[in-house]
């Protein structure tokens, strides 16, 4: 264990020694970055110019007007270049891997937008790439898979485990030690051992610098509360770091699946069937069972469904920093129903949780406060599993037809 990486006392890095080599490298070199603004500069040209940054600040008018409260602000995360807030953290990761010589890239994906996000930098990049997902997550986000394989990454279907996200990071890190001279492993989120956590939520502080800026612009002051969703937890991460200096309130959102009491959910902080443990190479709220055995996970959103959650808000929650929510997957299907009929935007399942929390919180804030919520991504990858939900007989009849002309 290296003794360093803490955020009170959740963090660290729990490796093989066969890795620490690796990461003591990959700590020196980020720190080199880091302290070197001419990298930050070569960061913000690139996401400038090949992922549409900066994202917009949207004026949420209809869905104000319908809930007689706060004035709603969206930040459109998912207007990045492959459809998510992931393309700030690869594509950092990426210029920091041609830096370090490395040839080839894996990941670990959930939702897949990771994944995509991945295997897109590696085509630009000219890297190997290969993508470790569930045989779970990798039916219900094929069309993500799709463009995956079709950028030229390999896409290995993990079927250990539950064969949701938490297997394809295990996946990812046994590929690694018999692979570390030539490949970086770009984790996804803001976990995992020293200095992972740190360094994507670092890349993912555009967000939060952006939003800040761009809503002192609009409104000349900060908002009440911010919001977004938290698997990992890189979103929240990143958009929280334009709002830490203690006059906005920070709410985080987990997701409650099929509610608390039922015991299929992905709440971490906000269940009391969390306990603090060390896995997948760090400490913090792991849902496991009184050996220190991973539970099953439950969300309708694939990128929350995970047993861990990032050890920075780990620490957060203890200390009173951030405030921490659950919403059901019920509650999040009928926020995103109402987003896209008030404002034909269509929020990822992972985003509409962040939409859920607020649109509960909002009718009782003054028409004097501001929130902004974090669209992390956008819900075309969902679609699937959206229609599933709502049980829309058109689409039904679609796919059947489909299904018929494949011979299925």
């Amino acid at each position: 264990m290296i003794n360093r990486g803490y955020y009170g006392t959740f963090g660290g890095a729990f490796v093989p020694e066969i890795l620490v080599a690796t990461f003591d490298e990959l700590e020196r070199e980020f720190r080199k970055i880091k302290a070197d603004p001419a990298f930050w500069n070569e960061y913000r040209d690139l996401m400038g110019s090949y992922s549409c940054r900066p994202t917009p600040l949207t004026y949420a008018e209809n869905l104000t007007k319908h809930f007689k409260g706060a004035k709603i602000y969206i930040k459109r995360e998912d207007l990045n270049h492959t459809g998510a807030h992931k393309a700030n953290n690869v594509m950092g990761q990426g210029l920091l891997v041609k830096r370090m010589g490395k040839t080839r890239v894996i990941a670990e994906t959930g939702a897949g937008q990771h994944g995509v996000a991945t295997a897109t930098m590696a085509a630009k990049f000219g890297f190997d790439c290969t993508v470790y997902m569930g045989e779970v997550d990798v039916k219900r986000q094929r069309p993500n898979v799709f463009w995956m394989e079709q950028m030229g990454a390999t896409v290995v279907p993990v079927t250990q485990g539950s064969r949701i996200l938490k297997d394809a990071i295990n996946e990812a890190f046994r590929d690694w030690v018999t692979n570390m001279d030539t490949t970086h492993y770009v984790l996804g989120t803001a976990c995992g051992p020293h200095p992972f956590p740190e360094m994507v939520s670092w890349f993912q502080s555009i967000i939060g610098k952006e939003a800040r800026r761009q809503i002192l612009e609009r409104e000349e002051r900060l908002p009440t509360r911010v919001y977004a969703c938290v698997g990992g937890g890189s979103n929240a991460m990143g958009l929280f770091a334009g709002f830490t200096d203690g006059d906005v309130e920070c709410v985080g959102v987990e997701a409650a699946g099929r509610g608390i009491a039922s015991g299929q959910h992905a709440s971490r902080l906000c269940s009391n069937d969390a306990s603090v443990g060390v896995a997948q190479g760090y400490k913090t709220y792991f849902l496991q069972n009184s050996d220190g055995q991973m539970n099953e996970t439950h969300s309708i959103a694939a990128g929350l469904d995970y047993v861990g959650v990032s050890p920075i808000l780990a620490s957060m929650h203890e200390k009173g920093e951030a405030r921490f929510e659950a919403v059901t997957d019920t509650e999040v299907i009928e926020a995103l129903k109402l987003t896209m009929k008030s404002e034909g935007i269509i929020p990822a399942l992972e985003s509409a949780h962040a939409f859920a929390q607020a649109f509960k919180e909002a009718p009782a804030m003054s028409t004097n406060d501001i929130i902004i919520i974090n669209q992390s991504g956008r819900g075309d990858k969902d679609i699937f599993t959206i229609a599933d939900a709502i049980g829309d007989p058109s689409w039904r009849k679609f796919i059947m037809e489909k299904a018929g002309e494949y011979n299925a």
